[in-house]
């Protein structure tokens, strides 16, 4: 049975690219293009791994998903690999990690993300 990864970013061009990359790796994808429907999605699908994006909507909504998604019993143990561009977008001097309260994720991938860098993550974190 394939591994089910849902995505959950509002970029086209790198939702395009990086499904075809895990479907080809055999994983089973489904997508999600903002944070509110990316919740609902993680009930509904109950995939093995979550990406997640932070600026959706806003700015910090991929932060506040993962922690709504770990408040939540149903989903909570979904491992979350954080991909994003916020602090090169941002210009952020510091990068992030992961913090069971206010990052609740498994790990933070800057993007650009090289493929084998975001396979090694998800192999990781689901076999």
């Amino acid at each position: 049975m394939a591994k089910k990864i849902l995505m959950i970013d509002d970029d086209p061009e790198f939702v395009d690219a990086t499904s075809n990359l895990l479907d080809a790796k055999g994983y089973n994808v489904v997508t999600a293009n903002n944070g509110k429907d990316g919740i609902e999605k993680a009930k509904l699908e109950q995939p093995d791994l979550i990406l997640l994006d932070v600026m959706m909507t806003t700015q910090s909504e991929g932060f506040d998903v993962a922690r709504e998604m770990h408040g939540d019993e149903n989903i909570k143990n979904t491992p979350i690999i954080m991909v994003t561009g916020v602090r090169k977008e941002m210009n952020l001097p510091f990068g992030f990690e992961p913090d069971e309260d206010w990052l609740p994720v498994k790990a933070v991938l800057e993007k650009p993300v090289k493929p084998e860098v975001l396979l090694n993550n998800i192999k990781e974190h689901i076999g």
